[in-house]
């Protein structure tokens, strides 16, 4: 479960706080078919809703009751917007990150980004779940210096049931990535019934210590507050409604990991 819900899609989301509505106000259904003025409130239709709507939705709500997430921007105004910074990247040791969504849905623009932010010397990292095409990874990979790469599981049915997605291409993606890649940390966010036991860390551990580029694991105990952004983007929230709270389980893992010498687990925040 993520705590930002409206980065999955690759269109513009729409976010809606009844608290902050004004009664009788009408600025949004002048302007949007999908949405419903009711005494109270308003009610939107998110089955018919579409993209235009929802960018004719922007800037309209004069309380931002509703928001509309998400811009598009040219390639050249974000290297220009990212370049601002670069004292603060020389002084620091720093540079720029590329996160979403998944950023390597867009591997052609990380991949131009990335070569020109190193042409002018400025470090890059990019934050993946690594469910993509290979061939997303392999072009983007010259041009990043640090890979901040999930891995959630390593049983590919349990990991099928809960994200739908396939194991067999992430593992894949971390094996011919790992020859090639300057530097791997994997991050594990640890999720209650999901990955919360000592055998699911020990093997996920145990598969990351076998990456040659990969010698840090980042566990991020799951945490609740991305709840209030599905109610906003009126998603259902099905993952547990309060934190791991279960340290003898982290500080399992730290030592499971101390059997290989190369690798060291860190406990985020």
């Amino acid at each position: 479960m993520v705590s930002e819900p409206e980065s999955r899609s690759p269109k513009h989301s729409l976010l809606f706080d009844e608290r902050s509505c004004l009664e009788q106000c009408t600025s949004c259904v002048d302007v949007c078919p999908s949405i419903e003025r009711t005494k109270d409130t308003i009610i939107i239709n998110r089955q018919t809703l579409d993209e235009a709507q929802i960018i004719a939705l922007q800037n309209v709500c004069p309380t931002q009751a509703l928001s509309v997430c998400g811009e598009e921007a040219k390639e050249g105004i974000l290297i220009d917007t990212l370049m601002k910074d670069k004292p603060f990247y020389d002084q620091s040791g720093g540079g720029v990150t590329f996160s979403g969504g998944e950023p390597l849905m867009q591997s052609n623009l990380v991949t131009s980004i990335a070569t020109e932010l190193h042409r002018q010397g400025v470090n890059t990292a990019i934050e993946t779940c690594m469910h993509v095409p290979w061939k997303n990874v392999e072009q983007t990979a010259p041009h990043i210096d640090c890979w901040l790469a999930d891995l959630k599981h390593t049983n590919e049915q349990k990991f099928l049931e809960w994200t739908q997605g396939s194991l067999k291409r992430i593992k894949a993606n971390f094996q011919k990535l790992a020859p090639i890649a300057k530097r791997i940390v994997i991050r594990v966010p640890v999720v209650p019934g999901f990955n919360d036991t000592e055998a699911e860390l020990a093997d996920i551990i145990d598969f990351a210590a076998s990456l040659e580029s990969c010698n840090e694991i980042h566990l991020l105990p799951y945490h609740t507050l991305g709840i209030n952004k599905y109610r906003l983007l009126d998603m259902p929230y099905l993952c547990a409604d309060k934190p791991l709270n279960n340290p003898e389980l982290l500080e399992y893992a730290q030592q499971h990991a101390k059997q290989y010498s190369h690798m060291n687990v860190i406990v985020r925040g």
